[in-house]
C-alpha cells in the first residue's frame, strides 16, 4: 500500500514542505504516530523517498547493509521508476521500526520481498509529479513524460525539475497500485545494471561506519566474561585484581537466562572501564567460579557418534512416494553412503559490537545488526522499557552471515548502559565471538540409493539428524523443523519412483542458529555428493547423469506428493521446483568450466547443483591434490539461475565470496567441545579459507525474467560436494566427512 504523507504531518515540523511517499504492504501498521523531529533528522526517517524543493530525493532504504550491496539495489529499484538522477540520490539506512515492514536481513529475501514495492513507491512519486505538472500547463498527464530529475511536456519548453513540482505534487492524490505505470525493462537506466555500491567512496577512505567503530562523547567499555558452558551460572567471583587495573571503575553481574536463552544474553561479569584495552586486561584477572549447568559434559566426539547412530536408524517420514524399501529390496544394485558435517562458526570478520546510552527514559543504540526490530524487542525486554522508548540505529555490518541477526549483543550494551548510567559499548573479542556463538548445526546423514538392470534409479532414501535452531527458543525439541528438512532434503528434484525422506531426533546442547545458507549446507554436500557415487555406481559422466536423474522437464509439485514444503516462504505459483533450471545451470556450468577436458595427475573436476532460496546454482570445481594430502581448488564455476537481477556486479560478488566461504566449511573449519566448552579460540586453531586458498572463479549469471530470488546464500551449498567430487575424480577416495582430512588423500 502506497500512502502520500506530507512532512509536516508525519514529522511535525512546523513549516515543512516536501513530498514524501510512505509504504506499507499488507499486514503492516499505517505509518502514524510519528514522533516530532527536525526536518533535517533524516536518519529516523518513516518513509521511504522524500524529494525536497531543492530536487534532492533521499532514499530511506529499510534492509541491513552487509556488503551484499542490499542499500544500493534497492536505492536503483526506487530511483529507477521515479526516473531521478542517480547522481543526486541520497541512500540512508532506515533505523529499526515496525513500519518499514519487515527489516529481519536474512534469508535472502530482500530484493525479493522488497523490489515491487520500492519500484511501486518510485512509480508512485513519478506520476505526481507528473500529474502536478501537466496541471499547471494545463495538458493531459498522459501527453508528458519524464527524464531524469525533470517532468517534460507535450510543447517545447515545457520542462520543470522536480523539486519546482514537488508542493504541487504533495497535493496531488496518491494513485492506486492498479493504477500505476511501471516502466517496462526495455527503459530500465539502472535496474539491471551494475552501479558501484553507495559507501564505496566511504569504505575504501575508511570513513564508513561499523558497529565497532561507534564512539559517544562520555562512553565507557565494557569486557564481559560469560559462562563458558551453554546454561551456565556464576557462582562466585573475586574482582579485586581486576579492579586495580588503571582505567578500570566497576564490574557489573550480568544475570543469566534461563534455558532456552533465546536472543537473551548468557549472563556474566561485565568490566566497566574508559577503554576496551583496560577492560579486556583487567577482565583476564577476575577469579571466577561457575555452575556449569545441565550441559557440562556435553562431548562433541561423543554427541557426533550419536547423530551419526541415529541417521542409521528409521526417522519420522516427510517425504514418502512409492515403496522405497520393496525398490532397494528389489534393485539390481544398491548403494549407500553416511555423510557428517560439524558445528561451525561465524566468524565475520567485524565481531559483535554495541554502544547503548539512555537518557531521560529513551535508550538509543548504534550496532550493526541484520534484525533491528528484534534487536528493539530484545534491548526493551532487558531493561524494562516499552518498544516505544528504544530506538536502534543501524550501522554498516563487518559480516553478518546470520549471526548478527542475534540481537544478545545489543542487550547487553543496553542492560550495562541502564546500571551505570552512561554510554556503554559493548565489544567482543574473537574468542567471545567463537566460543558464544549461535553455532551451525552439525548434522549426520545416511542416504542410499537402488537401480535397476539398466542403471536407472529407481529408490532414494535419504535420513537426517541435527539440533534444530528451534531448540534455542523452545524447550524439549529434538526433531527438525519442517522447514529445516525443506532445505534440501523433502525438496529433491530428481525422477526417482519410489523417495522416502527422513528426520531423526538430536539433543542440543549448545545455541543452535542460522548460517549463511542454513541446512542446506549440510544438506547440499550429502545430496551432491552422493548423486556423484551414484554415477560412478551408473558407470556414467556425471553432468550426463544429473541431467538424465532430473528427467523431462517438469514442476516437482510436492504440495500434490502430501509434502508440507514451505519454499522458503514464497509461492509455489511464484517460485516452482523446475527441473528444466534445474538442467539449464548444470550445461552452462559445464561448459564455461571446460568439463571433460584432459587433466594432468592427481587433478580432477566435479560437479554439484543445488536449489536454495528459490535459486538454482550449478557449481563445477577444479581441484589438486598434492601428494602429502593438500588439496589446492584451482578454478570455481558456479551457473546462476536467480530470476531478475537488480545489480550483477553484487551478484557477481555474492557469490565469488559464497564460492570462498564453501571452501573454508569444505576445507578448513570445524568446532570441537568438551566438558561444554568450546575448544578453539581464535584463528588459530579455528581455521578459514585464506588469500592462499582463493581460487580462480567465475559467476555465470543465467539471464531471466522470472521474479528475482535470493542471492547471499544459494553460493555455499553445491561448493563442498562440487570439490569432493572432484577430490574423488583427482585421487578415487571420497569425502563423506567434513572438514577435509588430508590424510585420508596422501600418496604413501
Amino acid at each position: 500500500m502506497i500512502a502520500n504523507l506530507s512532512r509536516r504531518g508525519l514529522l511535525g515540523a512546523a513549516a515543512a514542505s516536501g513530498l514524501v511517499l510512505g509504504f506499507r504492504a499488507a499486514g503492516y501498521h499505517p505509518i502514524t504516530g510519528a514522533k516530532a523531529a527536525p526536518a533535517s533528522a533524516l536518519l529516523a526517517p518513516n518513509v521511504y523517498v522524500e524529494i525536497e524543493p531543492t530536487g534532492r530525493v533521499t532514499v530511506v532504504v529499510p534492509r541491513s547493509e552487509m556488503g551484499t550491496g542490499i542499500k544500493t539495489s534497492l536505492a536503483q529499484a526506487l530511483a529507477d521508476e521515479l526516473d531521478a538522477e542517480w547522481g543526486g540520490i541520497v541512500v540512508v539506512q532506515a533505523q529499526g521500526d515496525a513500519r518499514y515492514g519487515d527489516q529481519n536481513t536474512d534469508g535472502s529475501r530482500s530484493v525479493r520481498q522488497f523490489l515491487l514495492p520500492l519500484r511501486r513507491a518510485g512509480a508512485s512519486a513519478r506520476h505526481m509529479l507528473v500529474a502536478a505538472a501537466a496541471e499547471r500547463w494545463k495538458v493531459a498527464a498522459a501527453d508528458c513524460h519524464t527524464e531524469p530529475g525533470f517532468v517534460v511536456g507535450p510543447t517545447a519548453g515545457q520542462r520543470l525539475g522536480y523539486g519546482a513540482l514537488v508542493e504541487a505534487a504533495a497535493r496531488q492524490p496518491v494513485p492506486p497500485a492498479e493504477a500505476l505505470t511501471l516502466k517496462p525493462s526495455s527503459a530500465w537506466r539502472y535496474i539491471g545494471k551494475p552501479l558501484p555500491v553507495v559507501d564505496l567512496d566511504d569504505i575504501v577512505h575508511g570513513k564508513a561506519v561499523y558497529g565497532i567503530d561507534v564512539v559517544l562523547p562520555g562512553m565507557k567499555y565494557a569486557s564481559i566474561e560469560r559462562p563458558p558452558v551453554y546454561g551456565g551460572t556464576l557462582k562466585s567471583y573475586d574482582a579485586k585484581a581486576a579492579l586495580a587495573v588503571p582505567g578500570v571503575e566497576r564490574v557489573v553481574e550480568i544475570p543469566a537466562a534461563p534455558l532456552p536463552a533465546g536472543f537473551a544474553p548468557l549472563g556474566g561479569l561485565a568490566v566497566i572501564a574508559n577503554s576496551t584495552w583496560a577492560a579486556q586486561q583487567a577482565r583476564q584477572k577476575l577469579t571466577i567460579a561457575w555452575n556449569d549447568g545441565p550441559n557440562g559434559s556435553f562431548d562433541s566426539a561423543t554427541y557426533y557418534k550419536a547423530l551419526a547412530t541415529t541417521a542409521g536408524q528409521p526417522g519420522r517420514a516427510l517425504r514418502n512416494g512409492g515403496n522405497v524399501d520393496a525398490a532397494l529390496a528389489g534393485a539390481a544394485k544398491r548403494i549407500a553412503a553416511d555423510y557428517f558435517v560439524p558445528h561451525l562458526a561465524h566468524a565475520m570478520m567485524e565481531p559483535e559490537a554495541a554502544v547503548a546510552r539512555i537518557v531521560d527514559g529513551q535508550c538509543e543504540v548504534w550496532t550493526a545488526t541484520q534484525n533491528p526490530q528484534q534487536a528493539r524487542q530484545t534491548v526493551a525486554q532487558a531493561i524494562g522499557f516499552d518498544q516505544a522508548h528504544v530506538t536502534i540505529n543501524i550501522t554498516l555490518l563487518g559480516g553478518g552471515f546470520g549471526r548478527k541477526s542475534k540481537p544478545d549483543y545489543v542487550a547487553e550494551a543496553a542492560f550495562l548502559a541502564h546500571a551505570v548510567g552512561a554510554p556503554v559499548k559493548v565489544t567482543w573479542t574473537r574468542e567471545d565471538d567463537i566460543r558464544h556463538e549461535y553455532f551451525h548445526a552439525a548434522c549426520a546423514q545416511h542416504m542410499e540409493a537402488g537401480f535397476d538392470a539398466d542403471g536407472k534409479a529407481v529408490a532414494w532414501l535419504h535420513r537426517s539428524v541435527f539440533p534444530s535452531i528451534r531448540s534455542t527458543f523452545s524447550p524439549d525439541v529434538t526433531y527438525g523443523a519442517e522447514g529445516e528438512m525443506d532445505q534440501g532434503v523433502v525438496d529433491m528434484p530428481y525422477d526417482i519412483a519410489n523417495v522416502r525422506c527422513e528426520n531423526g531426533p538430536a539433543a542440543a546442547h549448545v545455541r543452535i542458529g542460522w548460517y549463511r545458507s542454513v541446512y542446506n549446507i549440510p544438506h547440499g554436500f550429502a545430496v551432491g555428493s552422493f548423486v556423484d557415487e551414484m554415477a560412478v555406481a551408473a558407470g556414467k559422466d556425471p553432468v550426463e547423469f544429473i541431467i538424465a536423474l532430473l528427467g523431462e522437464p517438469r514442476i516437482v509439485d510436492l504440495h500434490a506428493m502430501g509434502v508440507n514444503y514451505g519454499n522458503y516462504g514464497a509461492s509455489l505459483a511464484d517460485y516452482p521446483i523446475d527441473t528444466a533450471r534445474h538442467r539449464a545451470v548444470v550445461q552452462l556450468a559445464a561448459e564455461r568450466s571446460g568439463w571433460g577436458a584432459k587433466l594432468p595427475p592427481r587433478t580432477g573436476m566435479g560437479i554439484a547443483v543445488h536449489r536454495s532460496f528459490l535459486t538454482y546454482v550449478a557449481a563445477v570445481a577444479r581441484v589438486g591434490v598434492g601428494s602429502d594430502g593438500t588439496v589446492a581448488v584451482q578454478r570455481i564455476d558456479l551457473a546462476v539461475d536467480c530470476g531478475q537481477v537488480v545489480n550483477p556486479d553484487r551478484v557477481t560478488a555474492q557469490f565469488e565470496g559464497a564460492a570462498i566461504m564453501g571452501l573454508g566449511n569444505t576445507l578448513f573449519s570445524s568446532l570441537s567441545f568438551k566438558e561444554g566448552q568450546v575448544q578453539e579460540t581464535n584463528f588459530g586453531d579455528y581455521a578459514v579459507a585464506r588469500m592462499d586458498s582463493t581460487p580462480e572463479t567465475h559467476v555465470h549469471i543465467v539471464p531471466s525474467e522470472a521474479p528475482p530470488a535470493g542471492v547471499g546464500e544459494p553460493g555455499v551449498p553445491p561448493a563442498s560436494a562440487a570439490i569432493c567430487n572432484a577430490i574423488y575424480a583427482a585421487t578415487g577416495r571420497r569425502i563423506r566427512s567434513l572438514p577435509v582430512d588430508p590424510r585420508q588423500l596422501t600418496t604413501s
